[in-house]
């Protein structure tokens, strides 16, 4: 089986394609129905708000049509030409479907970062296609998993309180690994609600010096009018990269601004002075790669939350390796020992969506299984999902 997701978002498409392959309730459970009569799906959830459609489901069988036929579907039952729908389309299997639920329930995906009515909205999606029987047992595993991982992240990073916390806690966090901000130079890039924040805590720390980037210069402007410090244009980002002991980045882009290059190439101009760079954007504002040079630290605040979401994404995946021991193990008993290994050999070549160390771990739990009795077997082929759930 396989793990499929497609979606259109605020992200890929306008409202007025959003609004037409929306699905109210009594639509949602009636194209599961239709998924899974047709052989398309064995399980099917369907979230549908005023940002998002998206479809996910288990497929009968691990093939490239599976997505295709998802695409088809919901082309034909919205009456949606499928090259325009197509356009906008993004499509995920199995580790990319559970990361993006994930991401999705915790806020990080939405237009307005932690907002908490997303959370809700997944839970009712998943409440109602529970109720009309349309999900089994992968997609309760994870949409349970995905609600408890948006209620953890909002607890503990407080996203859902940005941008007040965020800047808050960039700033406190930069005054903990500078050891202080009083005699620090700051580079704010970017003019929005989160860099006003950032500026109003670096003003109580009584930072001496900062500037200030924007694309729009007037609202750059007015930040200085309001706090104080120095206004410059956006196009000597580049050249300015020398000057700041710290930089704050906090600007909407889809792509990083500052580049591993630009910082390099600052770094030797400043004579490899330590710099710290605290990127507050989302999606990222400076390239990742930029904590490879040497005596830079970058940090994002945000990190955490990811970090939370690939350890709940490895943790669904042992679970799913789990299931699918089973699942070979009932089958390799029906098999003689003499042609065990090549049942085996198929299994694992269709597990290329599984890590070396999750199918280690599908390997341990057959040899466990086929060792072991059937009673133990069952055992610990249940035990498996509990272990998931306290990793």
């Amino acid at each position: 089986m396989e793990i499929a997701l497609i979606g259109i978002s605020h992200r890929t498409a306008s409202i007025e394609l959003r609004e037409r392959v929306a699905f109210r309730v009594e639509q949602a459970c009636e194209a599961a129905d239709q998924l899974r009569a047709r052989g398309i799906l064995k399980e099917a959830v369907i979230l549908s708000t005023c940002n998002r459609t998206e479809v996910y489901g288990i497929t009968r069988e691990r093939t490239a049509d599976n997505l295709r036929a998802m695409e088809t579907f919901i082309a034909s039952y919205h009456q949606v030409p499928q090259q325009e729908f197509n356009a906008a389309l993004y499509r995920h299997t199995d580790r990319e479907v559970v990361r993006h639920i994930y991401r999705v329930a915790a806020g990080l995906d939405s237009m307005l970062l932690g907002e908490s009515e997303i959370l809700g909205q997944v839970r009712e999606a998943y409440r109602v296609a529970m109720d009309h029987g349309a999900t089994g047992r992968v997609l309760n595993r994870l949409f349970q998993s995905a609600l408890e991982v948006g209620k953890r992240i909002r607890t503990e990073t407080q996203i859902a309180t940005r941008p007040m916390s965020v800047a808050f806690a960039g700033v406190k966090q930069a005054e903990a690994l500078l050891r202080g901000l009083e005699n620090q130079r700051v580079l704010i890039v970017g003019a929005g609600v989160t860099s006003e924040q950032v500026v109003k805590h670096l003003c109580d720390r009584g930072v001496p010096q900062f500037r200030i980037l924007n694309r729009t210069l007037e609202n750059a402007k007015a930040l200085v009018a309001r706090y104080g410090g120095e206004v410059l244009s956006w196009e000597k980002l580049p050249e300015v990269l020398d000057w700041p002991d710290l930089i704050v980045s906090s600007v909407s882009t889809p792509e990083p601004i500052i580049s591993r290059q630009m910082v390099e190439t600052a770094m030797v101009a400043r004579g490899h002075r330590p710099l710290m760079m605290m990127d507050l954007g989302v999606p990222r504002n400076i390239a990742v790669d930029v904590r490879e040079v040497p005596n830079v630290e970058l940090s994002d605040i945000d990190g955490r939350a990811l970090a939370l979401i690939d350890d709940q994404i490895d943790g669904f995946m042992r679970w799913q390796a789990g299931v699918a021991a089973c699942s070979v193990s009932a089958q390799l008993r029906n098999v003689p020992e003499q042609g065990r290994e090549a049942v085996l050999r198929q299994h694992l070549a269709a597990m290329m969506n599984f890590t070396e160390q999750e199918r280690t771990h599908f390997l341990s739990l057959i040899e466990k299984f086929l060792k072991g009795s059937r009673a133990e077997s069952v055992a610990c082929c249940q035990s498996v999902p509990q272990a998931f759930v306290n990793s």
